[in-house]
C-alpha cells in the first residue's frame, strides 16, 4: 500500500486543481538575479512568460513565482523590490496563459499584491512565522497556502542545524503552522504542508525526511516536496547544479512513493515523464 493521504484535489482561491490519482507539478519561476540554480535567467517579463508557457506545455499544473532568493546565506530584499519583480510577471502570466499561480513569499505586503493581481495561493517558506499579518491576508483573500518548515532564516539556516528527532520536530512545527492558519480563518481544505528540504537540514536530514515522509500524513494535509537541484543531490552525486536532473527525478519519485502529493521542480518535462510511471504504479 502506498503511504500518505489520498488527495483527489487541491482547493485554491477560486479554482480547484484536480489530481485524481496523479501527482501535482509546480513549476519554479524565479524572477531573481541570485537564486542558487537559475538566478538571472529571466531578466524581463517576456522571458518569464515564455518560461512559464514552456513549463505548462511540459506538464506543470501551477507556476510558483518568486522574487527573492532563499538560498542558504541569502539576504532579504525590500518589499518594494520584490513587488517590482513579481507583480508584472503575475499579471502577464494570468492574462496571457490563464495559469494557476503561486507566489513564493513570506511578506504579507507582497502576498496581498500578488493575490490582488490573480495569484491563487501563497507559498510561505516561514510557515506563517515571519510576518504576523500573513495569515490574515491569506484568510481574507480566500486563497490557499503552502506552509513550509524552516529552521532559522535563509541567512542562518545551514549553520550546523541539529534535531533530536527530525520527523517529530518538523511534524510538530508544521502542526503549529496549520493551527495558526486555521485560527486566522484560512480554509482547512486550502492548506498544504512542506517539510522544507534543504532549509536548515543536513544531507542526512533531507534523506530521512524523504524516506519517512509518510509519517507527516499525521498532520492531515497534502504534502508538497521541493528537492529540485538542491545541494544534497550534489553532495551525493558530485554533480553541479545544472547536472542534477537525474538526481532530482530520483528524489521526487521516492518522495511521491512515500506520500507527497505535489512536487516543486525546475525541470518540469523530465519530472512529468517520471511521475506518469510512478502514478501508474501507485494506481494498481
Amino acid at each position: 500500500m502506498i503511504p500518505g493521504l489520498i488527495v483527489k484535489e487541491i482547493r485554491l482561491k477560486e479554482r480547484i486543481l484536480p489530481l485524481d490519482g496523479r501527482t501535482g507539478i509546480m513549476g519554479i519561476l524565479n524572477v531573481t538575479p541570485d537564486s542558487f540554480s537559475d538566478g538571472g535567467e529571466l531578466p524581463d517579463t517576456v522571458s518569464a512568460v515564455k518560461r512559464a508557457e514552456r513549463m505548462l506545455a511540459d506538464g506543470a499544473d501551477l507556476i510558483d513565482i518568486g522574487g527573492e532568493s532563499t538560498r542558504p546565506g541569502a539576504l532579504p530584499v525590500k518589499v518594494s523590490e520584490e513587488l517590482e519583480r513579481v507583480v508584472p510577471v503575475i499579471k502577464a502570466i494570468k492574462k496571457e496563459l490563464g495559469a494557476v499561480i503561486s507566489v513564493d513569499t513570506y511578506k504579507s505586503g507582497v502576498a496581498r499584491a500578488a493575490l490582488d493581481e490573480g495569484a491563487d495561493l501563497v507559498n510561505d517558506i516561514s510557515g506563517l512565522n515571519a510576518d504576523p499579518s500573513m495569515a490574515g491576508v491569506i484568510a481574507h483573500s480566500g486563497a490557499a497556502c503552502i506552509l513550509m518548515h524552516m529552521k532559522g532564516t535563509p541567512r542562518t539556516m545551514q549553520k550546523a542545524p541539529f534535531y533530536s528527532d527530525i520527523i517529530d520536530e518538523i511534524t510538530g512545527s508544521l502542526k503549529g503552522s496549520v493551527s495558526k492558519a486555521e485560527e486566522a480563518g484560512i480554509d482547512p481544505e486550502k492548506i498544504i504542508i512542506d517539510p522544507g528540504i534543504g532549509f536548515g537540514k543536513t544531507v542526512e536530514d533531507n534523506l530521512i525526511l524523504i524516506r519517512h515522509l509518510d509519517r507527516m500524513s499525521s498532520v492531515g494535509k497534502p504534502i508538497m516536496i521541493g528537492t529540485s537541484r538542491k545541494s544534497f543531490i550534489g553532495a551525493i552525486t558530485g554533480r553541479s547544479v545544472k547536472e542534477r536532473i537525474h538526481g532530482t527525478v530520483a528524489s521526487v519519485c521516492a518522495a511521491v512513493l512515500n506520500g507527497a502529493s505535489i512536487v516543486r521542480v525546475h525541470d518540469v518535462g523530465e519530472v512529468s515523464d517520471a511521475l506518469k510511471i510512478i502514478d501508474a504504479i501507485k494506481g494498481v
